[in-house]
C-alpha cells in the first residue's frame, strides 16, 4: 500500500465528519437565530417614531378647503341662531 492510499484512506473520514460537524453547526445557529426577536437598529426605531408622530399630526390636519367649509358652517350657524333669536323676541 502506498503512502497516498493511507494517507486517502485517513483524511476522507475525517473530512467528511467535519463537514457533517459543520453543517450540524449551522443549523444549530439558523434555528437560534429564527427563535430570536429581530434587533431593530436605533436609526429605525427612530424613523418609525417619527413617522407615526407625523400620520398623528396629519391625521388631525385640516386641509384649507376643508378649515373654509367649517368656517362657513359655523357662520351659518351663527346666522341660524340670530335670526332664530330675533323671531322669538319679535313673538315676545
Amino acid at each position: 500500500m502506498s503512502w497516498y492510499t493511507i494517507f486517502m484512506l485517513i483524511a476522507l473520514p475525517i473530512l467528511g465528519i467535519g463537514w457533517i460537524a459543520y453543517a450540524i453547526w449551522l443549523h444549530k445557529i439558523r434555528n437560534e437565530e429564527k427563535t430570536q426577536p429581530k434587533q431593530v437598529s436605533q436609526r429605525l426605531s427612530k424613523t418609525r417614531s417619527e413617522i407615526s408622530d407625523w400620520a398623528k399630526k396629519m391625521k388631525d390636519h385640516k386641509s384649507p378647503r376643508e378649515q373654509a367649509l367649517e368656517r362657513r358652517r359655523q357662520l351659518e350657524a351663527q346666522r341660524l341662531r340670530e335670526e332664530q333669536e330675533k323671531q322669538r323676541e319679535s313673538k315676545d
